[in-house]
């Protein structure tokens, strides 16, 4: 498989990034809590309930009534969206109950984090007045799932979060306590700020990218931003990764930075490289909007233009790009036109020898070559014409050295017929998406 690069002091002072300063000269806003834990101490008061008896229906009352019942807008959010039930709850307080003591005193440390998030969150409100109300809340979950983003809100499962290389396992089946054993030597809770405020500045944005740019840009923004905040990087392979070899990632993002998302394999976790780190593009997206931020003037205005982005508009985050310097002797538009002339196009359709040509309705079958290989799959949709000019085609046939892609279509005399092998259906062997192609032809 193909590696690409896909790939994520004071108050009233001023804001710190390295040798890149932020002065904010806002007073504070008034105090508002963000981040709520007290579903924490309902889970441990209800946990204390349960070891009294080893009826499991008292088991089940107790948890209802001292945990679910009290639960945060947090909690109802994450039973619903990960499924986690009653039953669930009280099976793994059962059947593991060396992992939840040994867990215990870690989520309690929980509450001097948030207070820290909460710190975080009062100097983002500064730098960025016009932040979107969100609350953050920290539960206990059936080690199901570490957290979620749900419209408003910011959910962290603590039991997966806290855990230490000391956490008990022994009791939880071989593969839980295999991948938590892996988990928890990263020392989760020790990334718990920066974690939570990078999904705390996801709330605020607009959509997700469409291209590898507007992705990038889109977890860049969250990455800086929460340095900017927290004073520390996110914790994330890509980041030191990224720090280490900007040079090569720069040159090699300028090639891959317009391919569509959906072509490429930036979420994929297991490539066939063990070693390799994934995500690589966000470092990108984080270096771009440093540099932003550095050519600004204005600091504030800065960051509002990078969560107010329209992620998902390509001339929006193409401006950003040049705005931002990154690429200070490169044009945006040489370096699109450089992208542009590595995407295939179709150079001839068979058996049409000079262009469209009146064909034999008894043809079966139409052939598209192009001047390189291609990906072996295609998209082929109708064109302007819709069904009545379309040929009925029929299964896909690639050529052995994928450089042609047949396809069996079914005609009728003296019509006329259309349509688009669609842009990004093809894509050459390094992702490059081909271009779109209208084929129009009459039958004799």
């Amino acid at each position: 498989m193909k590696q690409h690069l896909m790939l994520k002091k004071s108050l009233l002072g001023g804001l710190l990034l390295a040798s890149v300063p932020l002065v904010v000269a806002f007073e504070a806003p008034p105090k508002t809590q963000r981040v709520f834990t007290t579903d924490l101490d309902h889970f441990w008061t209800a946990y204390d309930s349960m070891r009294t008896t080893t009826d499991s229906l008292r088991q089940l009352r107790y948890l209802n009534r001292l945990y679910i019942s009290k639960g945060s807008p947090g909690l109802k959010a994450f039973m619903d969206v990960k499924g986690n039930t009653a039953g669930q709850w009280v099976s793994a307080i059962r059947r593991y109950p060396r992992f939840w003591n040994s867990i215990r005193p870690r989520t309690l440390l929980t509450k001097a984090a948030a207070r820290e998030i909460e710190a975080s969150l009062t100097k983002l409100k500064v730098l960025y007045p016009a932040l979107r109300p969100t609350k953050m809340y920290f539960t206990i979950g059936t080690l199901r799932a570490n957290g979620l983003t749900k419209d408003s809100l910011v959910v962290t499962g603590t039991e997966l979060m806290t855990g230490t290389p000391q956490t008990d396992l022994t009791r939880l089946p071989k593969t839980t306590a295999a991948f938590l054993a892996r988990y928890y030597k990263k020392e989760p809770f020790n990334h718990l700020v920066p974690l939570n405020v990078h999904e705390y500045v996801h709330t605020q944005l607009n959509g997700y990218g469409k291209s590898v740019l507007g992705q990038a840009l889109n977890e860049g923004t969250c990455d800086f931003v929460t340095e900017l905040v927290t004073g520390r990087p996110v914790p994330f392979p890509y980041m030191a990764y990224g720090q280490q070899h900007e040079a090569v990632l720069k040159e090699r993002f300028k090639l891959e930075m317009f391919i569509p998302v959906y072509l490429s394999w930036s979420a994929e976790q297991t490539p066939d490289n063990l070693n390799h780190v994934a995500d690589l593009s966000y470092y990108q997206g984080y270096a771009i909007c440093k540099a932003y931020y550095a050519q600004a003037t204005n600091k504030q205005q800065a960051v509002r233009d990078m969560i107010r982005l329209d992620y998902t508009n390509d001339r929006a985050v193409e401006e950003f790009l040049e705005k931002s310097r990154y690429y200070p002797d490169e044009p945006v538009r040489k370096l699109r036109e450089a992208f542009s002339n590595r995407t295939p196009d179709a150079t001839r359709v068979r058996p049409f020898a000079i262009g469209p040509q009146p064909v034999d309705a008894a043809l079966t079958e139409l052939t598209v070559d192009f001047p390189q290989p291609v990906s072996p799959y295609t998209a082929v949709r109708t064109g302007p014409g819709g069904q009545e000019t379309w040929p009925t085609v029929g299964g896909l046939r690639f050529s052995g050295d994928n450089k042609s892609v047949t396809f069996p279509v079914d005609l009728r005399p003296a019509h006329d017929y259309e349509f688009i092998v669609a842009e990004g259906g093809s894509r050459s062997l390094e992702d490059y998406p081909n271009k779109s192609y209208l084929l129009k032809f009459r039958t004799k």
